[in-house]
């Protein structure tokens, strides 16, 4: 795959990513709790994480247009979902607050991170090639 396929798909996967962010965590906490929701009962948690994913989604669509434009985004999107991811590995092996096992997440919303993470790097141009390629 060359620069500008790269280029070419880092735009794609920048829209799923954004629309999915901004559109499925609510019914995937819903539909999937053991594996995207951290307890069960009431909490205001949950329309936390959907109102901050939510509007890094929003973001992320508009970073779509013009990606080498928008790098430091896209990298915080990177890290930033390695760094939640792992911390959600390690604590998946726990037991939640309602006494109930975690491991669900293994098969959740961890490895969606972790997958949106090494996508993204994959594709994101560094260093002179961000520079070099055409808009």
């Amino acid at each position: 795959m060359n620069d500008t396929q790269k280029l070419a798909a880092l735009r794609i996967v920048l829209i799923v990513v954004g629309l999915i962010a901004v559109f499925a965590f609510w019914p995937l906490m819903v539909l999937w709790p053991s594996g995207w929701a951290w307890h069960s009962g009431h909490s205001d948690y949950p329309l936390m994480m959907v109102g901050i994913y939510a509007t890094l989604g929003v973001f992320l669509l508009l970073a779509s247009r013009d990606p080498l434009k928008h790098l430091s985004l896209i990298w915080f999107t990177v890290w930033s979902s390695v760094v939640h991811g792992a911390i959600m590995a390690v604590q998946s092996f726990g037991i939640g607050m309602d006494g109930a096992s975690q491991y669900g997440h293994l098969l959740g919303d961890v490895p969606a991170l972790l997958i949106v993470a090494v996508v993204l790097a994959f594709l994101t141009p560094r260093g002179e090639k961000a520079h070099l390629l055409p808009d």
